[in-house]
């Protein structure tokens, strides 16, 4: 079997499929289940998406009969499984329009993609002692504090954007930040804990025209938008396959070759290099630089079946449905008394946290919980976000394309009884 992945054309089928939510729905079997004697209501996307068969079927054959290490094996199950992981390589290139397969890093997630560049930028002397990265006040933490370890290390300063009470980047702050010193701005497309949508373009063209790479923290965008880096002219973008539809544990770093090449291995180990003796190492050439052991391999392969999937609707269509859902859910919360939505940015991801006068989010989670509806509650490692609020912690709903407006019925009625119970 020869296996020529950077020649291979993965071809999809280009006819998208109605989009029906109901049928939709039918693709994913934990969507049936019951919790607490009621219809579950997932309203935790942005902490992690469920999983259709398609995806769950690929984990299970690949465990069940195409089990076996991939890359230099001469063997058939060898073969097979090396095809598949790296068939997936090339899904994942042509979803996010990478120039080449070879510059899509396969990561545990988006976490792990940014430890590797903090701690391969530093080594490759592109940040030294007195520069400073930008950062937003909105990020997660996965890109606060791998910068925050390489400061303590590298005598490297941190800047931080400031926000709005609507939940939007001071760009005229954004700008005035940028000086000689700076040579790194790392940013998230999407706030996990606003729903805010950055304008990332923006950001990168401001960054460029001073020289300066960036970095996108895609982990809660690439589910919700069509994402293309090279419109975008990103120089890196990481993202999550389990927020993706897709398995746990796998995830993506893409990088552009120009700078990858620059970069450092992050790890040590097999299958990262070419002639390893005693005396001397020399390390092979990407994506494999990267990626040293035994990958995630079921997790790989997952993650393409979940692109394929995706692949097979219209991204206009998810966006559409999950807007009409943003728009819905947010009239009918900003009906109930007490009830404060943080974060209005005038353009949204399908994301809402909000705090209800005189409850605790832990209290508001706990109860509608009782009547089978699943939100995140607590400060959704966005502290610098709660802190900017003068909050310890949010509940918050967001929502995907297999959600329904029945759903959120079901939602507002169960933060109805919420209220009802502590006002008793």
């Amino acid at each position: 079997m020869e296996l020529t992945y950077e020649h291979t054309a993965v071809t999809e089928e280009k006819r998208f499929r109605e989009f029906d939510v109901e049928k939709i729905r039918e693709d994913f079997p934990i969507l049936k289940r019951m919790v607490n004697d009621k219809p579950l209501v997932y309203f935790d996307n942005a902490a992690t998406t469920q999983k259709p068969n398609v995806v769950i079927d690929s984990i299970t054959n690949y465990y069940t009969y195409e089990n076996a290490n991939i890359h230099r094996g001469l063997h058939f199950l060898s073969e097979v499984a090396t095809e598949l992981y790296e068939t997936a390589r090339l899904k994942i290139k042509e979803f996010i329009n990478a120039m080449s397969a070879s510059e899509v890093i396969l990561t545990k997630g988006t976490t792990e993609g940014i430890n590797l560049l903090a701690n391969t930028m530093c080594r490759a002397d592109m940040l030294k002692d007195g520069d400073e990265i930008i950062v937003s006040q909105m990020e997660h933490h996965a890109n606060i504090v791998p910068w925050q370890l390489l400061c303590e290390r590298k005598k490297v300063k941190l800047r931080v954007i400031p926000i709005s009470d609507e939940g939007e980047l001071d760009m005229e702050a954004y700008k005035n930040l940028i000086n000689e010193k700076t040579k790194l701005v790392s940013i998230v497309h999407t706030s996990n804990a606003l729903g805010t949508i950055n304008p990332v373009k923006e950001i990168i063209d401001i960054a460029h025209s001073a020289g300066i790479p960036v970095i996108i923290d895609g982990a809660q965008a690439v589910a919700h938008q069509k994402i293309d880096v090279q419109e975008l002219d990103c120089d890196f973008f990481v993202f999550s396959g389990h927020k993706l539809f897709g398995p746990t544990g796998i995830g993506v770093l893409y990088g552009k070759t120009e700078y990858l090449d620059k970069l450092p291995p992050y790890q040590g180990g097999g299958d990262m290099i070419r002639t390893v003796t005693f005396e001397k190492t020399t390390f092979d050439d990407l994506p494999n630089k990267f990626e040293a052991g035994t990958p995630n391999i079921a997790g790989g392969i997952g993650l393409g079946v979940a692109i394929k999937y995706l692949n097979t609707f219209n991204f206009a269509d998810i966006s559409s449905h999950e807007h009409m859902l943003l728009e819905y859910a947010t009239e009918k919360m900003l009906e109930i008394p007490g009830l404060r939505i943080i974060g209005n940015a005038a353009i949204k991801s399908s994301v809402i946290s909000f705090i209800i006068d005189g409850i605790h989010p832990y209290d508001i989670g706990t109860i509608i919980d009782t009547d089978g509806v699943a939100i995140r509650t607590g400060h959704h490692c966005t502290q610098p976000i709660m802190q900017r609020y003068n909050l310890t912690a949010t509940a918050r709903a967001s929502f995907a394309f297999y959600n329904t407006k029945d759903e959120v019925d079901i939602f507002i009625k169960a933060l109805y009884k919420v209220i009802k119970m502590f006002s008793s």
